[in-house]
């Protein structure tokens, strides 16, 4: 009576194909773990880019011109490019400025890793910034924040 204890070949390999499954799926969500902290890291320094550029424009003197302008800038070691529109809105001295940011270089930002069409509309941000050139007091009353009362705005 011949009894040999131990696996077969074919347990073996199993186990084997089981743990090579496993460890073939923790690296794939390590892989994309990093990759999305280097988009997260990328989408931060767009979206400080477009902030930079909003605080800029408010304190430029005077009025914003409604229209688009675009430029690149430098920034934690990347080119960047904005595109800045300025619309007026219904209220009377409000402006709306929207800013949208991506790569100079856009084939490391874009899907897939590839320059196209589609890549060049391919924003990591947009910055959304109000300006307002309030020349006076609205004339009308102006409910108190304290106690609920009314009183009147004084005039220009």
């Amino acid at each position: 009576m011949n009894t040999r204890r131990g696996f077969t070949l074919i347990e073996v390999l199993v186990a084997l194909f089981i743990v090579a499954m496993g460890m073939v799926a923790a690296f794939k969500a390590l892989s994309s773990a990093a990759d999305n902290v280097i988009q997260m890291r990328e989408r931060t320094f767009a979206a400080w880019v477009g902030f930079n550029q909003l605080a800029t424009q408010r304190l430029k003197p005077g009025v914003p011109l409604t229209g688009t302008q675009e430029h690149d800038v430098e920034f934690a070691g990347s080119r960047w490019h904005w595109l800045q529109t300025i619309d007026d809105l219904q209220v009377p001295g409000v402006k709306r400025i929207t800013i949208q940011i991506r790569h100079v270089n856009d084939d490391k930002a874009a899907p897939g890793g590839k320059q196209s069409a589609a890549a060049s509309k391919y924003w990591l941000a947009t910055v959304v910034g109000f300006y307002g050139d309030a020349l006076a007091y609205p004339q009308s009353e102006l409910q108190g924040w304290d106690d609920g009362s009314a009183q009147q705005a004084p005039g220009p």
